[in-house]
């Protein structure tokens, strides 16, 4: 029998430095200690002890834009099309580890998606059959 392994939202999946483009009209790359989870991704500034988070159901996929020979340049969209720009040297792989995470999370959501649905249909075909028993099929 396979053993059943459950992430927790508070387990560590990586931990290390990433690179985040800013807003501001010179889009300078500022270093973030960052934190990635089951479920989210926490970017800590150097001065704030209260981290930014983004959390997986907010987004919708990971674009890996370019590899060059010191950086991977990602994008992260969420689910309004907002983009977040990305770098990390290539040997830290936080790119693919984000990718992961976010699969994984997806996954997850899908198949208690499909057990509720499968939870509430199974419901109503016992409170529909009469004696409250469900009817055999042929």
């Amino acid at each position: 029998m396979a053993s059943k392994t459950v992430k927790t939202s508070d387990e560590i999946l990586c931990e290390g430095e990433l690179e985040k483009r800013s807003d501001s009209l010179f889009q300078v790359w500022k270093k973030k200690r960052c934190v990635l989870t089951a479920d989210r991704l926490r970017l800590f500034s150097g001065n704030s002890d209260r981290p930014k988070e983004l959390y997986f159901h907010s987004i919708l996929k990971v674009d890996c834009v370019e590899h060059t020979s010191k950086y991977v340049y990602f994008t992260i969209v969420t689910n309004f099309y907002k983009e977040i720009d990305f770098r990390c040297t290539v040997e830290s792989c936080w790119n693919a580890a984000i990718t992961m995470a976010l699969i994984d999370y997806q996954n997850r959501r899908a198949l208690e998606e499909f057990r509720r649905f499968r939870y509430q249909h199974s419901a109503s075909e016992t409170q529909s059959s009469p004696g409250g028993r469900r009817a055999l099929g042929p």
